[in-house]
């Protein structure tokens, strides 16, 4: 890869990667549009990375309070925050559908799935499905309100984000609704709950970046984890400013904008 092809695809993955939109379609596109080549897997371990960084960097506080209840039950139950607790441990739980069947499924998403018509079709598709919870499910309750049943259900719906193009953040953004969540909790806990996922997905492609002996321009790598990481954090932030102002709206016509665009591209 060349630089100029890794300051684009790292800036894109990263500012995609938490939006309801779909990254991999993005990459598809981008790749297609400047007639580049697969990124390969050394790009997406160092994307995984950057964009994991980013999440943890921006919800510290939030990681840290969901942790330190835990370290303090056993010195000093009364002082130990049962919320945080919870959704710490409801985190960790709605996680391991997907991780599994990710893992399990994988080479043959990766030889059948990862079409661009199938990337378009789903792009639109969810789209819609996105656009339908929003505008018909009734949108008050509060991550205080976060249960181990709607958290499980909401992280059981990543397993369709194993269709390229569905948008891991989109499907569970879209369930939150669903769930009567508001929101600004659809959309903090759909990241907080990528960051297990994407460890995981991160952790599998190193160990097979490993397996493979693949060659690692340690350089190129460690710029696109810095790049996918400041672009990922940039993406938080300003997405969830921009929930409260203008809703999921405008994301649901971009998806639909994306999607003819990808079947253009393909016809």
């Amino acid at each position: 890869m060349t630089v100029i092809q890794i300051v684009v695809l790292a800036l894109i993955q990263g500012l995609t990667e938490f939006l309801p939109v779909s990254s991999s379609a993005h990459l598809i596109f981008g790749g297609r549009l400047f007639g580049w080549t697969d990124q390969g897997l050394v790009f997406d371990v160092a994307t995984h990375f950057g964009t994991l960084l980013a999440a943890l960097v921006y919800f510290r506080k939030d990681i840290r309070g969901m942790i330190m209840p835990w370290l303090a039950a056993g010195k000093n139950n009364e002082k130990a925050d049962a919320r945080l607790r919870r959704l710490g441990l409801v985190l960790l739980i709605s996680s391991i559908p997907v991780i599994a069947m990710g893992g399990y499924f994988y080479g043959w998403i990766e030889s059948s799935l990862r079409d661009i018509r199938v990337i378009a079709v789903s792009t639109i598709s969810f789209g819609i499905l996105l656009w339908w919870a929003d505008l018909h499910f009734a949108h008050g309750k509060t991550m205080a309100e976060m249960r181990l049943k709607p958290a499980m259900l909401i992280g059981l719906v990543q397993v369709l984000a194993l269709i390229p193009g569905s948008s891991r953040s989109g499907v569970t953004i879209t369930m939150g609704r669903m769930m009567g969540f508001n929101v600004d909790t659809a959309a903090r806990f759909s990241f907080l709950l990528s960051i297990p996922v994407i460890a995981s997905a991160g952790g599998f492609g190193m160990v097979r970046m490993f397996m493979h002996e693949t060659s690692i321009n340690w350089l190129q790598f460690g710029l696109a984890v810095v790049l996918s990481a400041l672009a990922g954090w940039a993406c938080i932030a300003l997405f969830l400013k921009l929930l409260q102002r203008v809703g999921l709206l405008p994301f649901v016509l971009y998806r639909l904008a994306l999607g003819v665009g990808l079947l253009w591209l393909t016809f």
